[in-house]
């Protein structure tokens, strides 16, 4: 399979290289930089009514806050894109960005 270049594509083709199934859908886990804990609890709210699946942690190390949002969805580099832009314009008004994804393998 062949994935675009860049850093989505490259952390498909790892994933199709692990052999994880791009034929059904896997649990896409978005992270959300945010600039503190009462900014993210406020976009927590907000991805929530957008429909994403979203709690707030903070990092042990960095002391860096972050909202992670899932979406069971089907691999695939233009719709990861597409969120990344989404959770971007979702979060920019809050201070946040889209920091990247990640899947859950079993």
């Amino acid at each position: 399979m062949k994935f675009p270049n860049d850093a989505n594509g490259e952390a498909l083709q790892s994933l199709y290289n692990d052999g994880v199934s791009f034929k059904k859908p896997q649990s896409v886990e978005f992270f959300v930089a945010v600039p503190d804990k009462q900014t993210g609890e406020k976009l927590s709210q907000v991805l929530k009514e957008d429909g994403f699946n979203s709690f707030l942690y903070q990092d042990d190390e960095t002391d860096e806050w972050t909202c992670s949002c899932s979406k069971k969805m089907l691999l695939n580099h233009s719709e990861l894109v597409k969120i990344q832009k989404k959770l971007d314009e979702i979060s920019k008004p809050h201070g946040g960005y889209s920091d990247g994804w990640g899947v859950f393998v079993d």
